[in-house]
């Protein structure tokens, strides 16, 4: 939703804020983790040495086959910052994300951020 008629002070005041933002943007994303949920398939391409054939001049063009997804996928849970991925983990086979399991993955997550930045622990314990 957008005001459509804001006042000249309004304005300036947007201004003022977009402008602070942008001073403070790494003390304010740099504290920001994020995480993200995709599933990930196994494919087995062949090499373009493994596909290539022997034929002679008169011989039919080798039959292409697409490659498609596997049946066989899993979870990739992946958090990151500013500076990149912080931490990420393949949920086992057959595991239920729930929220006891994710608790686990966040506990692994905070240990990982106090290992790759520990800037942000600076001042607590």
């Amino acid at each position: 939703m957008v005001a459509k008629d804001l006042t000249k002070e309004q304005k300036q005041r947007g201004v003022t804020i977009g402008q602070d933002l942008l001073e403070r943007q790494d003390d304010i994303l740099g504290h920001v983790i994020t995480g993200d949920e995709t599933w990930v398939y196994q494919y087995n391409p062949e090499t373009k040495h493994q596909s290539a054939q022997w034929k002679t001049a008169n011989s039919p063009r080798p039959k292409m086959f697409h490659q498609s997804k596997s049946i066989v996928k899993t979870m990739l849970l992946t958090f990151f910052d500013i500076s990149g991925i912080v931490h990420y983990e393949f949920v086992p086979t057959g595991q239920t994300v729930n929220q006891v399991y994710y608790l686990e993955v966040l506990e692994g997550l905070h240990e990982k951020v106090r290992w790759k930045r520990p800037n942000l622990f600076a001042n607590n314990s």
